[in-house]
């Protein structure tokens, strides 16, 4: 577990709607301040302007620009706004579910890092950056920081997902993630020592910007290929077209 330290008393005895407010150091941002707090008797985590952009009007819009594209994304491996308001003694506030828990830096830095979170990084933390680009999300580069598993159950979850949304994405917003993937994955076999031929070669592929696309990436991690995708695909129409014939000319023949 992280350590939690900065206690913020609340401001009166009769403040019962947050109470046990705790800086996370660790998990502050450029720009943000990171704590977690109960809100109504439940843990939440608080995400918050430093106090020396609290009172700028540019960064007052960046910390409502980022609730606004950020409140409506749904997906199990990415971290979910639930609220936006003012909280005694930090000021206005992004609210989001509880991912208390140990990045994955300190995984790495700890040699904690296990199985189902290696898998999860193979499996989960793709298809997070699929949805990401699907809602066309721009967002700072993936990193090891930025990917907490949880304290409890040991989900994958995703921190900093998205500052702006845009009417679509560049392809070379695309393949920044998929070369964020690659270097990601790298260091995660060099730290941890594994050996997995097909995952260090994915790694290698995706760092280089070897992948046309996240799907691509996707395929590659299931052990399937584009290529194999269409062979597949194109048998299915013939097979399709030959059957609709045989139907064709068996209804012509009575």
């Amino acid at each position: 577990m992280e350590e939690k330290k900065k206690e913020i008393p609340a401001p009166s005895a009769c403040e019962e709607r947050w109470t046990e407010i705790e800086y996370l150091p660790a998990w502050s941002e450029e720009f943000y301040d990171v704590y977690t707090a109960k809100k109504f008797g439940k843990w939440v985590m608080l995400k918050t302007l430093r106090k020396e952009f609290r009172d700028d009007p540019a960064y007052q819009a960046m910390i409502d620009k980022e609730f606004d594209v950020r409140y409506n994304l749904s997906h199990p491996n990415i971290v979910m706004i639930n609220d936006y308001e003012d909280v005694p003694g930090l000021g206005r506030c992004i609210i989001t579910d509880d991912v208390y828990g140990k990045s994955l830096r300190n995984l790495l830095d700890e040699n904690a890092l296990s199985d189902k979170h290696y898998e999860q990084l193979k499996t989960r933390l793709p298809l997070a950056l699929e949805y990401i680009q699907l809602n066309h999300l721009a967002h700072h580069p993936v990193r090891p920081e930025t990917i907490i598993f949880t304290e409890n159950i040991g989900n994958l979850k995703l921190i900093d997902v998205g500052f702006d949304q845009k009417t679509r994405l560049s392809h070379a917003d695309t393949g920044d993630d998929l070369v964020s993937y690659g270097n990601l994955m790298r260091e995660v076999l060099k730290k941890t020592g594994r050996h997995d031929p097909a995952m260090a070669r994915i790694a290698e592929r995706a760092a280089r910007g070897g992948f046309r696309d996240v799907q691509e990436l996707i395929l590659a991690l299931s052990g399937r290929s584009v290529t194999k995708f269409y062979l597949a695909a194109a048998i299915f129409m013939v097979v399709l077209l030959a059957v609709a014939l045989w139907l064709s000319l068996s209804v012509q023949g009575k």
